[in-house]
Parts: structure tokens; C-alpha cells; sequence
């Protein structure tokens, strides 16, 4: 009795020391391994939580905004030297610089003012200048048109130096096409607008003159076989243009010219040909009754920004329609003010840009992500001139006061907004808005795409097909080991799947990419014949096997079924191969890929979804098969043995007892599974063209989240926006992968509690 009551009641008997040895030994391994596994429980959720907030810890400077700080305020350097017609500054921002209307220009502290040197433009005598241009900003190239129909090209330039080892700045004039002036017009009228542009392939010059002609000259360098250079000008005049010309842009690579009047007209010309130019379209870009206030280059100057004077920039780009035809369209707009464009500035390294209206306020937009980023009130007075270093990280605004504003900008990620990230997106070069993840290039041009649309589009489309395949194999063979075989065979075929888990994805991923896509491509009508002739083999020989004498059948043991359709399935499998160049030749003209093609439009890819299915389904499916299998097992023998003698048959005891008080743990087994499948990396990395395109088709490939992480993970610059994003999609698969946990949690707990009084 007493040591009954010692079982009952062992932590007061405990108190007493009436407890053995070996019971106080075991309650105290029980009590460890209790905190033991509390200890773990609580460590794996603050480990999840950490994981948490540190991924947002990177994500979250992406969706800050930016921050403009007052540096100084001072005179306009040397007032009495002309009109500024171009403020620029060095990438460091110590130095900037001046052209004037009166041909000076005057290098001057970025944040003091102070005056570092002046020079003079090499103006001829006799002749004053009638325009100005800036080149490319990243070159520092400038044109000035003259009244005598020639014009001198100019560079400003910083050279560094390191004396007593202190950086030194030096700015300097450079004159890239020489000092003499270069003769545009041979009728001697006035550059009224000029354009210039250099490139390796050599320089184009466009003038409007002061009767209205546009004037192209193309200089190239030739090389004599004494090893001289000289420049060969090929010049050419178009005097067709009506329009008033207010604005005379070229391309930097020398293939568009774009003519402007105030009033919105806009003309695109082909000058690939110097020699004929041809109109591409002419239209309006501006709303009635609103004036273009300003026109300059997107970075890479694809696309035009045109400001007008009811506050309203566009961005227009030339875009190629599906019928190969090239024209302007607006890929998007931004309502700056009420207020007058005085000024735009884009940026020379992103696709962002900065605005001045005529009530002194200024705003930073980025073009891709559409958003705004800056708008805040500098003076009270009319800017007159802006202009933002290299970098992007300062800009000067000169007013109609004579006085220039510095100030300093802190703008990381810019290029990232929830419209760039989810929604679609019109980039340029690009003939309709769309989804699009392409992170890097090799140039300061580029455009980057960031849509984790695809990415997780292909995440889910990878998942599906692999679950396609693992379900059924899994959950079948799960209910036929626990339910109907016997337990001899059963032990070695359990552990054997099981022991399937154990195969390292890269090897999976290996076999995938290397043997089974091309086997697959070579034999596609043969796969899609196993899912016919397979299932159509088994039910044969189960027709078969009902009508043999009962000797025979009953000379198989009872639950050892399974292992004569071993050698049926290995028969329809060769069988399926067999027949498929027959039925290739049939119904296909010898070629399935092609037949899609050609009737339905639809491509074929060597490593697709189809390839990524079978690969990724296999290593799903001892997942998915251990834990249904063990479900089902466990449920309590009383419940069949019940069932059965009610008169339930082994297959009614199954579906409606059996399966339904599993359903939670096969449940589970699903779910578990499909997680396994969202988070692979190796196999669809190594099994698919790892391509981010938005493609239904089986027979296409895709980029999944943790495939791209893994790729380009290696190549992000820390703390980069490319970066961020990476860890952006890292947070999208722990919030997708825990909320649909989450769920998953809540309807297995849901089913059983429907089915515990079972």
C-alpha cells in the first residue's frame, strides 16, 4: 500500500525521503530533462524572434526618407562675371564651378564660396556668344555657340594630387576638340541653341541656327599612316523644322535628336545617318494651355524629363510597340507644385532627379519607384540655376538674389517603394509596364529591376508542382505501409524512404540538372506516358490477379501484395519509353517541343518546373510519407477492430475512420512538407533555368526567393540597396513560411478537436 501510494503521489513522498535511490535518480533526470526541454522551447522562439528583428533591422532603412541639411549660404563667386549658364560640382564636393554668359569661369569652395581660381574661354575676337550647352555631365564637355557660327567645346576638370600626403584638388580647363574654334554654320549666322555630345566613337555637334536651321556636324579622328590624327567633319543641314525651336537635346549615344518649342511640341529625329536625318514623331507633351519650363536627360538619356509650368514633370521615353514601331510615350508623371518647373537635375548615378519650382521649394524624386522623397522650402526667393554633385549626396541652388544655397542630402534607397517592389512597372526600354527583377550591371546606366513579384510567383509555382508530385506518392504509400501491409515488409520499407530524407539536396539538385533535364527533354512524350500506362498496367494486373485460381493467390501472404507490382511497374515504365517514339511520330510530327510550339505558342525550356517537380517531389516525399505514415499508425487498434465488427469493410474502416482521426497529423505532414519545398534552394537552383519570368507553364523555368538569395548574396555589396532587398526577400519567406505555419496550426488543431470523439 505503501509503495502504491509512493507511485501516486511521488513529490510529497519526495518531501518526505521516503523515495528510493533510484526513484529520487529518476525524478531528478525527469525534472532536468523538463527544463532541459522548456529551456529549448523558449531558446528556438527568441532564436525566430532575433532572426525577426534583425532581418528588419537591414530591411528597414530601405523605406526611410531622405534628409536634406542646411550647410551655407553665400554671394554668387565674381557676381560682375555674367550670368551663370552652369553650376557643377566635383565628386568630392570641395570644389565647384561657373560658366558665365560672358565666357569666365570661376572655380569656387562648394561650402564657403571662397574663390580657388578663375579662367577665360578661348572666345575668338570678333564674336560673342550667342548659346551654351552642357555635354554629358559625367564628362564635364560644355559648348559654347558663337554669332559667327562657330563654337568652342570645353572641359572642366579636377586633378588630385597628394602633397605631404593631403588630398589636393586642382580645376582646370581642358579643351577636348582644341582651342580653335570649330566652324558649325559656313553661312556665318548665330548659334542660337547648341548640343554637343562625345563619345569613343567621336563627337556630334547640333546647332540651331539664327534663321531657323538645324545644323548637324559629325567629327571623327583619323589616323594617317604617319600615325597623325585629324578630325574628318561631316556636316549636314536640316531645314525642314517649322516649329519654333526652344530646346535641342542629343542623345549620348548620338542616334536621337529631340527639338522642343515652349509651347509642347516635341520632334524625335534618327541621326544614326549624319547625313539624313529622319523624323520619327512629332507630338505634344504637355497638357493644353501648360508651357514646357524645362527639358533635360534621365541618367543614361533614354528618357526626357519635361517640366511645365502648371508643376507637372513627365517622363517620356521612345518605346518599341510590338509591330517594331518606335514612339514617344510617358511612362509616368509627378505633380511637384502649383508652381512653375524653374530647373530639373538628374542624378549621373541613379535614376533619380531633383526639382525647383518658382516659389523656392525643392523635391528629390526617384523615377522607377515613383516616389517622392524630399519637398521642403529652400528660400523665399526665384531659383535660377540647380545642380546636384556626382554622388548625389549635395546640391547647390543659385537664386534670382545672387545667392548660392548649399546643402548636404543623405539618400541611400531611393529606388526601392512598395509600387517598385509589387507592382508593375514601366521601365525603360521596356514596351509595357511589367515584373521584372534584374538587381545589377556593369554600368552607372543601368536600370535596376527589384520586383520580388516574380520571385515569389516562382517560390509558389516550385512548391506546387512539387507538391503535385509528393502528395499523392506520399500519402498513398503512407495509408498502404501503416494500414494494409504486413509488418515484415514494413519494417524495411519505412526506414528505407525514411532513410531517402538523408540524400543531400545538392546531390538531388546535381542528378536534376545534369541527367534528368536532358533526359527528359529527350524523352518528354515517354514521362507523360508513364502517368497513362503505368496506373493502366496496375489495374490490368489487379484485374487479372481477381481471376486467378485461389491457390495461387492465396499463396502470397497476406499484406505482401505490394511486392508483385514491383516488377509490373518496371514493365509499364519500359513499356511507356518503348511506345513513346511511335506516339511521337504520330500525333506530333516527330517532335513534341516543336508541336507546342508551332500550335499553341508554347515554349520549351531543358530545366523547367516539370524537371523541378519530379526532383523536389522526390525529396518531399519521405516527409510527407514518415509523418502521415506514423498517423496513421497510431491510430488506436480499438477504433478499426470496431469498425470491423460493425461490418465495415477494411476500405470503409479506412476513409471514414481511420483517415479522418490521422487527418490532423497528415495534415501537419502537408503542410511541413510544403514548407520544405517553399525554402529549397539547391535543387531549384541547380534544376531550373533559374530565370525570374512569370510563366504558368510546366515546360518553363522560374527563380524562386531562396535561390536568388543564395546566388546573388555573395555578389551584394554590404549595406547596398541591392542588399537590403536580398534580406527584404529573406523577410517575405519567414513571414510567408510563419503565417502560413500559423494557419496550418490552426485548422490541424481545428480537426482535432472535430475528430478526438472518434
Amino acid at each position: 500500500m505503501n509503495e502504491l501510494n509512493s507511485n501516486k503521489q511521488p513529490s510529497s513522498l519526495f518531501q518526505h525521503g521516503t523515495l528510493t535511490h533510484h526513484q529520487r535518480w529518476r525524478l531528478l533526470k525527469d525534472s532536468l530533462a523538463s527544463k532541459a526541454v522548456t529551456f529549448g522551447g523558449l531558446g528556438v522562439i527568441v532564436a525566430i524572434v532575433l532572426i525577426f528583428f534583425y532581418l528588419l533591422y537591414v530591411v528597414a532603412p530601405l523605406f526611410g526618407s531622405a534628409e536634406a541639411k542646411s550647410i551655407s549660404q553665400y554671394n554668387v563667386p565674381e557676381v560682375n562675371a555674367g550670368k551663370t549658364l552652369l553650376l557643377a560640382m566635383e565628386e568630392q564636393n570641395k570644389v565647384a564651378v561657373r560658366f558665365t554668359d560672358q565666357g569666365k569661369v570661376i572655380f569656387f569652395e562648394v561650402a564657403t564660396g571662397k574663390i580657388i581660381s578663375t579662367d577665360s574661354i578661348a572666345i575668338p575676337e570678333n564674336a560673342k556668344i550667342s548659346s551654351f550647352s552642357q555635354g554629358n555631365p559625367i564628362t564635364g564637355v560644355v559648348a559654347y555657340g558663337l554669332s559667327d557660327g562657330r563654337a568652342v567645346i570645353a572641359k572642366h576638370a579636377y586633378k588630385i594630387s597628394y602633397p605631404n600626403d593631403k588630398r589636393l584638388i586642382t580645376p582646370v580647363i581642358e579643351y577636348p576638340m582644341g582651342k580653335e574654334a570649330l566652324l558649325i554654320d559656313s553661312e556665318g549666322h548665330a548659334l542660337d541653341k547648341i548640343a554637343i555630345r562625345i563619345n569613343e566613337d567621336g563627337t556630334i555637334i547640333a546647332t540651331k541656327t539664327q534663321d531657323n536651321r538645324i545644323v548637324l556636324s559629325r567629327y571623327t579622328k583619323e589616323e594617317s599612316m604617319f600615325g597623325d590624327e585629324t578630325l574628318e567633319q561631316t556636316t549636314s543641314v536640316l531645314e525642314s523644322v517649322t516649329m519654333p525651336i526652344d530646346y535641342l537635346k542629343v542623345d549620348k549615344e548620338q542616334q536621337l535628336m529631340y527639338l522642343a518649342s515652349k509651347e509642347g511640341g516635341l520632334s524625335v529625329y534618327n541621326i544614326a545617318n549624319t547625313a539624313e536625318p529622319k523624323l520619327i514623331e512629332h507630338l505634344r507633351v504637355t497638357n493644353k494651355g501648360a508651357q514646357i519650363t524645362s527639358l533635360v536627360f534621365l541618367n543614361a538619356e533614354i528618357s526626357l524629363l519635361i517640366g511645365d509650368s502648371n508643376g507637372l514633370v513627365s517622363q517620356w521615353s521612345l518605346v518599341r510597340s510590338d509591330s517594331n514601331q518606335k514612339s514617344m510615350q510617358k511612362l509616368r508623371s509627378f505633380k511637384v507644385s502649383d508652381s512653375a518647373v524653374v530647373s530639373i537635375n538628374a542624378e549621373q548615378r541613379r535614376k533619380g532627379f531633383m526639382i525647383a519650382d518658382s516659389k523656392g521649394d525643392i523635391g528629390i524624386y526617384h523615377s522607377t519607384a515613383e516616389r517622392q522623397l524630399i519637398n521642403e522650402n529652400i528660400t523665399q526667393s526665384r531659383p535660377e540655376y540647380l545642380t546636384q554633385s556626382p554622388r548625389a549626396n549635395g546640391f547647390l541652388l543659385q537664386t534670382i538674389d545672387n545667392k548660392i544655397h548649399f546643402w548636404t542630402v543623405h539618400n541611400e534607397h531611393p529606388d526601392v517603394s512598395f509600387s517598385s517592389i509589387w507592382k508593375e512597372v514601366w521601365y525603360e526600354s521596356y514596351p509595357k509596364p511589367d515584373y521584372i527583377w534584374q538587381s545589377s550591371s556593369s554600368s552607372n546606366d543601368f536600370e535596376p529591376k527589384l520586383s520580388l513579384t516574380p520571385l515569389v510567383f516562382g517560390t509558389l509555382k516550385a512548391a506546387f508542382y512539387a507538391m503535385m508530385v509528393a502528395i499523392p506518392l506520399a500519402i498513398m504509400g503512407a495509408i498502404y505501409t501503416a494500414y494494409f501491409m504486413a509488418p515484415a515488409m514494413r519494417s524495411y520499407v519505412k526506414p528505407t524512404i525514411e532513410l531517402m530524407e538523408a540524400l543531400p539536396t545538392v546531390i538531388l539538385g546535381f542528378l536534376a540538372g545534369l541527367w534528368l533535364a536532358p533526359f527528359v527533354e529527350a524523352h518528354l512524350v515517354g514521362v507523360f506516358s508513364l502517368f497513362m500506362v503505368v496506373p493502366i498496367g496496375v489495374m490490368l494486373f489487379a484485374f487479372c490477379w481477381q481471376h486467378l485460381p485461389k491457390a495461387i493467390r492465396h499463396s502470397v501472404a497476406n499484406g505482401w501484395d505490394a511486392a508483385l507490382l514491383i516488377p509490373v511497374i518496371i514493365i509499364s515504365a519500359w513499356f511507356a519509353f518503348a511506345i513513346s517514339p511511335m506516339i511521337e511520330s504520330t500525333f506530333f510530327a516527330g517532335s513534341m517541343q516543336i508541336w507546342m510550339k508551332d500550335t499553341f505558342g508554347v515554349g520549351y525550356d531543358q530545366r523547367n518546373s516539370l524537371v523541378v517537380g519530379l526532383a523536389m517531389g522526390f525529396a518531399v516525399i519521405p516527409t510527407i510519407f514518415s509523418i502521415t505514415e506514423d498517423a496513421i499508425f497510431s491510430v488506436p487498434k480499438n477504433l478499426t477492430i470496431g469498425s470491423l465488427a460493425l461490418g465495415a469493410t477494411p476500405w470503409q474502416t479506412m476513409t471514414r475512420v481511420v483517415l479522418l482521426t490521422a487527418s490532423p497529423g497528415i495534415f501537419s505532414a502537408v503542410m511541413i512538407g510544403f514548407g520544405r519545398a517553399v525554402g529549397e534552394t539547391m535543387i531549384v537552383l541547380m534544376a531550373t533555368g533559374n530565370t525570374p519570368v512569370m510563366d504558368l507553364s510546366i515546360f518553363q523555368g522560374m527563380r524562386t526567393l531562396a535561390a536568388n538569395i543564395a546566388v546573388e548574396m555573395p555578389e551584394a555589396e554590404v549595406d547596398s540597396t541591392h542588399y537590403r532587398v536580398l534580406f527584404l526577400a529573406a523577410l517575405v519567406l519567414f513571414l510567408f513560411t510563419f503565417i502560413f505555419n500559423t494557419l496550418a496550426e490552426l485548422i490541424r488543431q481545428n480537426l482535432r478537436e472535430k475528430y478526438s470523439s472518434l
